[in-house]
């Protein structure tokens, strides 16, 4: 187990500085959304999360968004937005066990499975602590069919808890990103409510998916700020600052992780183990002194008249959806979402991982986004729609509304038009990285 300790985050938390970029976040809008979905009984409890997606091979244009709809389970959506398939989450297992929740999706290509090459969509699954595992068809994205078939060994054992009682308590796998080294296939899980992220390699078990842990890895939940005070996040009782977004730079193998009440921490992963995590942004709120009300509102509250100003200026907590945008030669982009405040927080992925501007995805052909939990980009040429490449957001808020009803979804917006409203736009490399052969 690799336990970062509290001592060696010190000089960390008070040494790093933050390179200043432009102040005022650029205006982005999307050009196709997916229909809305709603987390009540009539919309069968869905509420979308994260996206990921699926490169085809043979025809880009005809590449799929995979996205988490936590208890209602998948949905998978062609590149105009409309839905292909929709794959419920797992029924409990027994009455006093929790049914499937699911959380955050990646992907994985060519992973070997009973001796062939399969693309695989992974799936934290929250209400039963697994990850769950699903092989892509691209015969069946052609022809127009659902594309996606659970492969989960029958026997996945919990990602973090020791037995069924652990599961119920629902500290459980919560993000979760993908990646390949050679022949190998891991994924990085979080739990929640707690600091803990696990590296699982997934395994073959006689044509489906499997996985066992290589490396454990604890953040911190106490903090010790520049005037030498300790100061943890604001949280309810008995809870730490989870991680949620995260994503891995596939060809520098680094884990970026978002956590959500703290900021955005930069994690080598060299065989197969965790590095020594380094802080690389703050959140505004960080350092601020809060209280809890056990009483009446049985809530944190933070106390911003005190606030010491010891945060970063370019994440709102809570920092979520993290995605890697992969350029030429090391270069490109670390995005993130700043949800307090509907912005996207982008660095440099080279260096120091400077930072580089904001921007918010605002109302034009579709709605704007609000509220952004996961985000995904991917850089090569999808169809005439998404000629330089395509960001998928989650969009916590969609609109108009219907009634009483909140609804969710997922934003797409041109890669081209991001880069493009920067002051010093942005790169724009369709080549010099492909996704399905990243290591």
């Amino acid at each position: 187990m690799n336990v970062f300790a509290l001592s060696g985050l010190t000089a960390l938390a008070t040494a790093f500085t933050l390179t200043a970029g432009p102040t005022a976040p650029v205006t982005v809008t999307a050009t196709v959304e997916t229909p809305a979905v709603y987390d009540d009984e009539a919309g069968g409890n869905a509420d979308a999360d994260d996206p990921a997606v699926w490169v085809d091979p043979r025809n880009p244009g005809r590449s799929i968004v995979i996205g988490t709809l936590k208890e209602a389970g998948l949905d998978v959506h062609r590149l105009d937005g409309r839905r292909l398939q929709h794959i419920a989450a797992p029924p409990a297992p027994h009455e006093d066990a929790e049914p499937g929740r699911f959380n955050n999706v990646d992907i994985v290509y060519g992973f070997e499975l009973d001796g062939e090459k399969t693309d695989l969509a992974l799936v934290s699954d929250r209400g039963r602590d697994r990850v769950r595992a699903y092989a892509i068809d691209p015969v069946a994205v052609a022809a127009g069919r659902p594309p996606l078939t659970d492969v989960t060994a029958a026997g996945a054992a919990p990602v973090f808890a020791a037995d069924e009682t652990e599961v119920h308590d629902q500290r459980t796998a919560y993000g979760l990103t993908a990646f390949s080294d050679d022949d190998d296939a891991y994924v990085v899980v979080s739990r929640r409510e707690e600091t803990r992220l696990r590296l699982l390699r997934l395994k073959d078990d006689d044509g489906r998916v499997a996985y066992e842990t290589e490396d454990t890895l604890d953040l911190p939940s106490t903090f010790t700020l520049p005037d030498g005070t300790d100061w943890s996040p604001c949280a309810d009782p008995g809870e730490n600052p989870q991680v949620e977004g995260m994503a891995v730079d596939l060809e520098e193998h680094v884990l970026y992780a978002a956590q959500e009440t703290v900021g955005l921490w930069r994690i080598g992963l060299d065989d197969e183990k965790f590095e020594d995590p380094e802080l690389i942004d703050r959140v505004r709120e960080y350092g601020t002194p809060w209280t809890y009300d056990a009483e009446e509102e049985e809530e944190c509250a933070l106390d911003t008249d005190d606030d010491p100003g010891f945060g970063g200026e370019h994440l709102s907590a809570d920092a979520e959806g993290v995605t890697v945008y992969h350029a030429e030669d090391g270069t490109g982009y670390v995005l993130a979402s700043s949800q307090g405040d509907d912005t996207f927080a982008v660095y440099a992925r080279e260096g120091d991982n400077d930072y580089l501007g904001s921007f918010a995805v605002t109302d034009g052909a579709t709605d704007g986004v609000q509220h952004s939990d996961g985000s995904t980009v991917v850089n090569v040429p999808l169809g005439r729609a998404f000629p330089k490449g395509l960001l998928v957001t989650h969009d916590g808020e969609d609109t108009p509304a219907d009634g009483d009803r909140e609804g969710t979804g997922f934003k797409f917006v041109r890669w081209d038009a991001v880069a493009g409203a920067f002051p010093q736009p942005l790169t724009v490399d369709t080549d010099s990285f492909d996704p399905r052969d990243a290591d």
